[in-house]
């Protein structure tokens, strides 16, 4: 119900939302213009006047100074009359302080730098305009009297001079005079902008820079420093190889590798590099501290990288990057850095000040990331310590981020917990930064890292809170320049340690294919699996690398078919033995078909396509020495640890979605997989095998052999990143990016190898620190923001304003490129058709396309989905849209490829959803913010509209929703069944009870509401909300949250939104929700307050709020008695 208050008495602190077009012209750009039109600005003016009309121009009179002249004067700039109202105030506030450099540089600020003609009255003024504002305001005699004395005493402004001016009672010629110069100055103002207009630009520029040149702070031109001279084509710089790049042109092998050519391909051997131990000593755990020793059980001494460490990783704070090869024991050192940590804050009495520090762990693959956090509560539990994973998958509440101490989470993550502001409250708590093979600086996922790094950094210099940043590395050559980034000292927190420090040598073999024909490659490949399988058969366990689930089962099958041609078998498995009765017994068994043919032979295959059971089985029968040859994907290297002697990487490269074609391995991927070659206590030496292209060879061997320098590759995502630090405010301008810049670890590298990143050596001589080129870059960047709309970038003055837009992007981790089609193709009134489109035409699936092979099977699933595609399917924006329906449509898919691009789209989606309903709430567009909350939700339940609502249940069967859909029963009516009725309903009556419980957990709000006019043009509203369900932890969380939309009678416009967090402790409690909404004439005849949940779909409340009985203020509000007063 709704009840209006007849009571129109105007609170006097009022929260006041106005809702306003994001679209509206920036007018102060053009005030500023015609600002600067209408002021003298050239030099060598040649009139014998206009010395003196300058002075006049920009000199007040007293008595035209009233209580509102200010407010009057910032009307002209801003629309808003409260916006003037509160910066009056604060120029008033400014215009008292002392020092009047600081007073302009606070002006320039506030004001912005376009409004100068105004700051330059103001500062000219600036006591007049201090005092008289002041005096005209004084509610009584007491505070006037005050400010009176209070000009007596300031001779230094002049402040007697304008109190006797006010006190003068203007006579008729000095009213007489004052019109003649007020017309004398409105001429030579007309004669000056007339000749204003012939002349040069760069006259008003030079006046301008003049004008502006005190404030150093806000203002690029400050001290003379240089501004942007040229654009750069950042794509063109951008590396197109991305983390493939190879920049070493030469490959220097180890002594005694040789070379072989064979036919079909060339194979190069590279010895094991064996380290010769002079005087080490091995650190016991008991030497350790008593406190410390806790986390290290189970093991009776430090390892050689790890005693080398100790030192510096467990007594020292320093900054510290650790290169070592993988399987060197660095999650130890990482565990030394942690206890540092905690030692700092050890309490006299015993325990820890638990509650006083974060540590971050920052692991660059969900399958590290939950590793990690089982490695680490494990080892961290006696102190008391919880740890924690934040991904994609799994993100925690405010409530469980502040009682976690350790967060172990991934790049992007972070990164976004970083960007926004409202995250301080736990970010600013981290001691502690740990970032897991920053090697990946040289991947694609690179400037992520680097943004990281440079965040923390700067943050460190700005709030003087220290943060110790920890990099550990795969063995990399140029580790003094990722020290130098993360600014490690060289001679304290640098250690690096060859591959001779492996815990099992590493002997390495690389075969480059020659062969051009795909299927000859493919035979030559199988061969030479085959005679590299043979040379360990029956001495050693093998693992083979396939890089598709398909291509697990195919090479294995191959290995087995050539073994039992060449009557090889024997050497797998010998008949009659323990060995060949278990395998047999298990692979009855086993449910997956390859798996079922292939045990029996020795050979086995394992890859996240198998289920559980079978993967929990071919793991224990290879562990337990039963298994000769296994055949895997990538997931093995990453999530289960079996090493084994011999592993083989058949082919290095992988199908990218992303890219939408085959591309090489990432290098991380690599070293993971080569990290499970040789079994520590068992193996004196390990073997890895690389079966690559030979176009490959040269990357590979740089790779595995310390030669392949790390590169930058922010510049492909500088538009993207440098809009995440405007947004953060932590970049205002122009030269605040150049300084954000040289934060990076591309500001390392082109001093290094500035050729690389298109600086040439004249450049590099002239311009030691490249400041000039950090300028070019953050210009280019910016300009690239501003075309999409993204930021306001001011070229002539290099301030850079935040957009609605670039906050979304940020928020939503969207690039440039998708902004740019969204705000080109968003429309108030799209329909589903066309939001299905526009989505698929997102610039994160650019390299999508369409294979010949995947054209059928395509027109077949475009037949089954409901949302209509209108292009056809040779089109990739048909493609990723009949993906996305299949996804929501739980639609099984046949192709490999096809399979991996809709799990890239589908991990896309949500994101991309949530970011297109974020900007049809902040243009206000209603029913496409309506569609687009509704399509996220369809993408997060994998169900549509049309069906039950119950399907959001797990709980529930398919077979039930499918008979409730078909019952013709509007949802509302399922709230008035009985528990019987239900069960009668879908025929099966012992269902009736869980059903009815369904129903009553579902996300139900009784909305009333209390409305009072403010003013005509401002409604409060006082919405009262009442929980009308059942809150279960185990499906609702522990807060379920709501977005309020006020929209006008034809539901197109939202006039108000705010969210509602409803909290699982007052689920039981009404709640009081506070908030206004604009008016406008005529009145209409309601508005519609909706209550919509954010995860729940089919859960809305609707509140029509009539404006039949409102009564109004008066439009022209009768005028106050006229006092009679005396003059003075």
């Amino acid at each position: 119900a709704v009840v209006f208050d007849d009571d129109e008495e105007e609170e006097e602190e009022e929260d006041i939302d106005e809702v306003r077009d994001e679209e509206e012209e920036d007018e102060d750009a053009l005030h500023g213009v015609e600002a600067m039109a209408s002021s003298k600005l050239a030099k060598g003016a040649d009139s014998d006047d206009e010395g003196e009309y300058q002075d006049d121009q920009y000199t007040l009179n007293v008595q035209e100074i009233d209580a509102h002249w200010l407010q009057r004067k910032l009307s002209e700039y801003y629309d808003d009359a409260n916006m003037s109202a509160k910066l009056a105030e604060d120029v008033i506030e400014i215009l008292s302080l002392t020092d009047e450099r600081d007073c302009e540089n606070k002006l320039v600020v506030l004001l912005d730098y376009e409004k100068f003609d105004l700051i330059k009255i103001l500062l000219k003024n600036r006591a007049k305009v201090f005092y008289c504002t002041r005096i005209k305001q004084a509610q009584d005699e007491d505070e006037k009297q005050k400010i009176q004395e209070e000009m007596m005493d300031d001779t230094v402004s002049g402040g007697p001079a304008i109190l006797e001016a006010l006190q003068q009672t203007a006579t008729a010629d000095s009213w007489v005079q004052d019109r003649m110069q007020e017309f004398r100055n409105k001429s030579m103002r007309e004669a000056q902008q007339l000749k204003n207009l012939d002349q040069n630009d760069e006259a008003m520029a030079a006046e301008m820079d003049k004008f502006i040149k005190g404030n150093a702070q806000a203002m690029m031109d400050a001290q003379g420093g240089p501004r942007p001279q040229e654009v750069v084509d950042l794509e063109s710089l951008s590396f197109v190889q991305a983390g493939h790049l190879m920049s070493n042109k030469k490959c220097e092998l180890p002594d005694k590798s040789w070379r072989a050519q064979k036919k079909g391909y060339e194979e190069v051997h590279v010895p094991a590099s064996v380290h010769v131990p002079a005087g080490e000593k091995l650190i016991p755990i008991a030497d350790l501290p008593e406190w410390s020793q806790d986390a290290f059980k189970g093991m009776t001494s430090l390892n050689r990288i790890q005693s080398k460490m100790k030192p510096t990783a467990l007594e020292s704070s320093e900054n510290l990057l650790l290169c070592a090869p993988t399987g060197a024991g660095k999650t130890n050192v990482a565990v030394m850095c942690m206890l540092n940590v905690l030692g700092q804050y050890r309490k006299e009495g015993g325990g820890y000040d638990l509650d006083a520090f974060k540590i971050v762990y920052v692991a660059p693959m969900k399958a590290l990331v939950q590793e990690c956090v089982v490695n680490f509560n494990r080892r961290l539990e006696s102190y008391g310590i919880k740890v924690k994973e934040l991904s994609g998958d799994q993100s925690l509440t405010r409530a469980e981020i502040a009682e976690t101490h350790v967060i172990v989470t991934t790049p992007e993550k972070w990164d976004i917990i970083t960007r926004k502001s409202g995250e301080r409250t736990y970010t600013q708590l981290v001691r502690l930064l740990i970032i897991d093979e920053i090697h990946l600086l040289h991947d694609e996922r690179g400037p992520v890292l680097e943004s990281i790094a440079a965040r923390t950094i700067r943050q460190v210099e700005t709030t003087h809170e220290m943060v110790r940043i920890v990099g550990l590395s795969a063995t990399l050559p140029n580790y003094e320049d990722v020290a130098t980034f993360l600014r490690v000292d060289p001679s304290k927190g640098l250690f690096f340690f060859d591959n001779s420090f492996r815990p099992v040598p590493l002997q390495q073999q690389y075969i480059g294919i020659t062969e051009k024909k795909a299927l000859k490659r493919f035979q030559v490949m199988n061969e030479i699996c085959y005679e590299k399988v043979m040379t360990q058969a029956g001495k050693n366990q093998i693992l083979i690398f396939c890089h598709s689930r398909a291509e697990c089962a195919k090479t294995a099958a191959a290995l087995r078919d050539m073994a039992v041609d060449k009557d090889t078998i024997n050497h797998f498995i010998s008949e009659g033995t323990a060995t060949s009765e278990i395998l047999r017994e298990e692979s009855e068994r086993a449910s997956n078909a390859d798996l079922k043919d292939l045990l029996a032979y020795g050979f086995a295959i394992h890859h996240a396509g198998m289920t559980r059971d079978d993967r929990n089985m071919v793991e224990d029968l290879y562990s337990d020495k039963h298994i000769q040859v296994l055949c895997c994907t990538a997931t093995l290297a990453w999530g289960v640890n079996l090493p084994a002697h011999t592993v083989i990487i058949k082919g290095t490269q992988m199908y990218s979605p992303e890219k939408g074609k085959w591309c090489e391995l990432s290098p991380l991927d690599i070293m993971q997989m080569l990290g499970r070659a040789g079994r520590p206590g068992f193996d004196t030496e390990g073997e890895g095998i690389i079966i690559t292209q030979h176009s490959e060879l040269q990357y590979y061997l740089s790779l595995m052999n310390q030669q392949l320098p790390i590169e930058s590759q922010l510049i492909a995502k500088l538009p993207d990143m440098l809009n995440a630090e405007i947004v953060m405010g932590s970049v205002q301008n122009v030269r605040d990016a150049a300084e954000w810049l040289s934060y990076t670890y591309l500001y390392v590298r082109m001093l290094r190898n500035g050729e690389l990143y298109g600086v040439t050596a004249k450049e590099a001589e002239d311009d030691e620190q490249l400041l000039q080129r950090r300028m070019d870059l953050a210009h280019s960047a910016a300009l690239t923001l501003d075309k999409h709309h993204m930021c306001k970038y001011d070229r002539k003055t290099g301030a850079f304003q935040v957009t609605a837009l670039g906050r979304v992007a940020s928020a939503y981790y969207v690039g440039h490129e998708s902004m740019a089609t969204y705000n080109e193709y968003l429309k108030p009134t799209m329909s589903d058709i066309e939001l299905f489109r526009l989505f698929s035409l997102s610039g994160e699936f650019q390299f999508i396309h369409v294979r010949e092979e995947e054209k059928i099977e395509l027109n077949k699933l475009a037949a089954r989905v409901p949302i209509p595609v209108k292009e056809s399917v040779e089109e990739p924006s048909a493609k990723v849209n009949i993906l996305l329906q299949a996804f929501i449509s739980n639609l099984k898919l046949e192709g490999f490829a096809l399979v991996a691009d809709l799990t890239y789209v589908r991990q896309s989606a949500v994101r991309l959803m949530r970011c297109l309903f974020d900007i049809a709430l902040k243009r206000g567009w209603a029913a496409l913010a309506e569609k687009a909350l509704n399509l996220c939700k369809m993408v997060e339940r994998k169900m549509w509209l049309s069906q039950s609502p119950l399907r959001q249940f797990k709980a529930l069967p398919e077979s039930i929703a499918r008979k409730l859909e078909k019952k013709d029963i509007p949802w509302e009516r399922y709230y008035d069944l009985k528990p019987a009725d239900l069960g009668e309903l879908v025929k099966i009556p012992k269902m009736g009870k869980l059903l009815h419980a369904f129903v009553h957990k579902f996300p139900r709000l009784e909305l009333s509401a209390h409305v009072q006019p403010i003013t005509r043009s401002l409604l409060r509203v006082e919405l009262t909300i009442t929980p009308d369900f059942e809150f279960d932890v185990k499906v609702h969380d522990y807060a379920q949250l709501f977005h309020i939309i006020v929209t006008d009678v034809d539901g197109e416009k939202v006039l108000h939104h705010e969210p509602f967090m409803l909290k699982q402790r007052y689920a039981n409690e009404e709640h009081s929700v506070h908030f206004s909404v604009p008016m406008f004439e005529p009145l209409p005849p309601q508005y519609f307050l909706k209550v919509v949940s954010d995860r729940w779909m089919h859960a809305e409340t609707t509140l029509p709020i009539s404006f039949r009985n409102l009564i109004m203020p008066h439009k022209f509000p009768p005028h106050t008695e006229l006092l009679d007063l005396q003059p003075q």
